[in-house]
């Protein structure tokens, strides 16, 4: 099989043990070349990390011939602008989540790799860890029959970094509050268990007022099959919650989207916790699929086209 080349734009937090590691701990696949803003923290990175080359721009990097895809780890009002080059250059793109600013910018970027003929996949690495896998099967496998309804709450006190100011709440910079940085990744995963979501609708405050955008969303939305859901994501409250519930006409489970408590099944047989391990380099299971996909082997599960809908669902749900 091939050995698949990586570059990587950007050099923050998420890269240095969720995402980084990945692309030189999969098989057939190094991080060949890394670039970021600040050309100091590029190099630091390459020191700690085996990385072989430093680029000093963006553009470097991506039409650079040693590079066979390109890792998109900026914040989102860059990945259009990088995605684009990608395009252009028709080399494989991996891009953060969420895919872009709204999802007006994801058209812009499918329609630029459908024209290049070149595969491009966005970061929802849930898709492929162990516990969504794991209650995806339980959904399709009918344990929990007919389902009937959905239910998120993500609630949490604020975070020291963001009251001090950080890019996750300039709407400019993140396409809106630290609802489009965190519930991107729960729309994303009932997503792929339950399919499409065709309508949304919600309503948002600053209730904080620690910062620019909201901080409070609640919103309610239908998928394609009929089933219906509720979320409520507040960025401001005294305690954390993290819980997403999944209702059937035989069953329910409720799981963490971030934490690594179990999956609890809950049927007419009684109540079951089935515990299942967090890997240490979330992202790398995704960066696997794809890499596996790049040399002919199965298919990554997060698409431009997956992508863009949570990104629409988020356009709906704010009413944009």
């Amino acid at each position: 099989m091939k050995t698949i080349r990586w570059g990587m734009i950007g050099c923050g937090n998420v890269t240095e043990v969720k995402s980084g590691p990945g692309f030189y701990k999969a098989n057939n696949s190094i991080l060949y070349g890394v670039t970021n803003r600040t050309i100091s923290k590029a190099y630091d990175y390459a020191k700690r990390h085996p990385v072989e080359k430093v680029f000093e721009t963006v553009k470097g990097l991506i039409y650079d011939e040693n590079i066979d895809a390109v890792y998109i780890a900026t914040p989102p009002n860059n990945h259009k602008e990088y995605a684009l080059m990608c395009a252009d250059a028709k080399k494989v793109c991996y891009i953060e989540k969420p895919m872009a600013l709204d999802y007006a910018e994801c058209l812009e970027i499918i329609n630029a790799f459908e024209k290049a003929n070149v595969k491009a996949y966005v970061a929802y690495y849930r898709r492929r860890m162990d516990k969504f896998m794991k209650a995806k099967a339980i959904i399709d496998n009918n344990t929990l029959g007919d389902i009937r309804f959905v239910r998120v709450a993500l609630y949490r006190q604020p975070q020291k970094e963001e009251i001090e100011g950080c890019w996750r709440v300039v709407p400019e910079i993140a396409g809106g509050g630290i609802f489009m940085d965190m519930a991107v990744h729960e729309l994303d995963i009932l997503d792929y268990m339950l399919g499409e979501m065709v309508e949304a609708k919600g309503i948002y405050e600053n209730q904080g007022k620690i910062y620019k955008p909201e901080d409070n969303v609640t919103a309610c939305f239908r998928f394609k099959s009929g089933v219906t859901g509720t979320g409520v994501w507040c960025f401001n409250a005294y305690q954390s919650v993290d819980v997403i519930e999944v209702v059937g006409s035989l069953g329910g489970i409720t799981f963490e989207c971030f934490g690594a408590g179990p999956i609890t099944l809950e049927t007419k047989k009684g109540k079951q916790e089935i515990a299942v391990e967090t890997p240490q380099h979330v992202h790398q299971n995704l960066i696997q699929s794809i890499v596996d996909e790049l040399n002919g082997v199965g298919e990554c599960p997060s698409t431009l086209l997956s992508a863009a809908r949570t990104s629409r669902v988020c356009d709906m749900i704010y009413g944009r």
